[in-house]
């Protein structure tokens, strides 16, 4: 043990009889008789201490004397740790109670009386720094008190966050900031057992809560997208099969439909969406192009039935007027064979060639008609009977105005004979009608 100094201990720690203890040589209070036994001197005569073989007597006594100045040194730091407030007051009593033992028990070499005496004095000490432990204990409770309130702040602050955030729908942004506030929680240094408990059952409870809605929030999406996926299947399925059609206006509005549906499916997962995406617009493009290049091919062939059709409509239109109905009627079965032959022509031009040549045809029929009017037997027998009848009826109204006429009834006899005129003029349309038969 290093040497304490005598000085240094006597001003630091107002410490006199310990440090009186020290002052001087203590090797003073003792000696090595011949046998190697060394003895210290005390008020009531000398003690043996003990011995050191193998060593010299200044060895010896040197030893004996530094197993003194080791307790003198426990007993001047004990006084200065009391006088600093730094021991409790009832742990000072038992440390007092302790240096006693070890004085009254030491085999060592020095001023034993002094050195118990500065024992006795430490316990004054004791009392004489209470207040000094008092308001140190204070201060301390204080500063812990204070820095208790500031933990209670802090993890309230947590505590209340984590609530908040218990009904939130940002799944992803909430997690991570659950996940940041978990790491406060337990870098934050802890409180009573009690307090800490019913903090951490809040926020454990807030945390659970958000977890279970989040789960039961993506199981129902996975549901929902397992719905959708399967939706989208079945479109890409049907897709798929009309990739290669050639009914292009059909298919092309069944696609149509098809991406309305696709549409009206939903999302689904982003990575299954897409590549299911990437499938649908495949058939799609397929068929499109396929379309594209027919339509393209057509143009071509369309041009040219269209430079056919403009010279055939010229002999069509070219019938009209006719004489002969029946050679035009022939002529014309010949020429539409041709024209049925040329093909697709453009749409828009196709309905003007057909009006054309519906005029054409008309201009046939009517002329058919005309001549099966004229010439139908019973139209003609119908014709017939009308100038028939009519004839009959002037005959008798001429007579009722003669007979009326002779009875002296001239009014009757006007009436018969107006009768009579007006239908000669019938007659006369009759027998026109009748003539256009012979």
């Amino acid at each position: 043990m290093t040497d304490a100094n005598p000085t240094t201990l006597a001003n630091t720690h107002s410490t006199p009889s310990a440090a009186s203890a020290l002052i001087g040589d203590p090797s003073q209070f003792g000696r090595v008789a011949e046998d190697g036994t060394v003895f210290v001197r005390t008020s009531e005569g000398e003690k043996p201490v003990g011995s050191y073989p193998g060593k010299t007597a200044d060895e010896a006594l040197a030893y004996f004397v530094r197993k003194f100045e080791a307790v003198a040194s426990e007993v001047a730091l004990t006084a200065a740790r009391i006088t600093s407030g730094a021991m409790v007051p009832q742990d000072a009593y038992e440390a007092v109670k302790k240096l006693r033992i070890q004085v009254r028990e030491l085999n060592g070499v020095g001023d034993l009386a002094a050195l118990a005496q500065s024992v006795e004095q430490i316990e004054p000490l004791i009392e004489g720094h209470r207040e000094a432990y008092e308001a140190k204990k204070k201060a301390e409770a204080a500063v812990k008190a204070a820095r208790r309130e500031q933990i209670l702040v802090e993890k309230e602050k947590i505590v209340v966050e984590a609530e908040s955030l218990a009904l939130s729908e940002n799944w992803k942004s909430t997690g991570d900031r659950l996940k940041t506030l978990l790491e406060e929680w337990k870098a934050a240094p802890r409180l009573d057992k009690k307090s800490d408990a019913d903090f951490w059952k809040r926020f454990s409870a807030s945390r659970n809560k958000f977890d279970k809605r989040r789960r039961t929030h993506f199981a129902a999406l996975e549901a929902t997208t397992a719905v959708v996926t399967e939706a989208k299947k079945q479109i890409i399925e049907e897709a798929e099969k009309l990739a290669t059609s050639t009914d292009w206006v059909a298919t092309a509005r069944r696609f149509k439909a098809l991406m309305d549906a696709w549409k009206a499916a939903g999302r689904g997962k982003k990575n299954d969406d897409a590549k299911l995406w990437a499938r649908f617009k495949a058939a799609q493009d397929q068929f499109f192009a396929a379309k594209n290049a027919d339509l393209e091919k057509r143009e071509v062939s369309m041009t040219a039935n269209l430079a056919k059709r403009e010279e055939l409509i010229v002999q069509i239109e070219a019938l009209v007027p006719f004489t002969d109905v029946k050679s035009a009627k022939n002529s014309l079965r010949e020429l539409m064979r041709s024209w049925e032959k040329i093909g697709i022509t453009h749409r828009d031009k196709r309905a003007a060639f057909d009006a054309r040549v519906s005029a054409v045809e008309n201009a046939i029929k009517e002329a058919e008609a005309e001549i099966w009017r004229k010439t139908d037997p019973s139209a003609k027998a119908r014709a017939a009977e009308v100038v028939k009848q009519l004839s009959e009826s002037i005959e008798s109204y001429l007579k009722a105005a003669a007979k009326a006429e002779a009875a002296g009834n001239a009014k009757k006899a006007k009436e018969s004979f107006e009768s009579a005129e007006a239908r000669k003029v019938w007659l006369l349309e009759a027998e026109k009608h009748l003539a256009e038969f012979n």
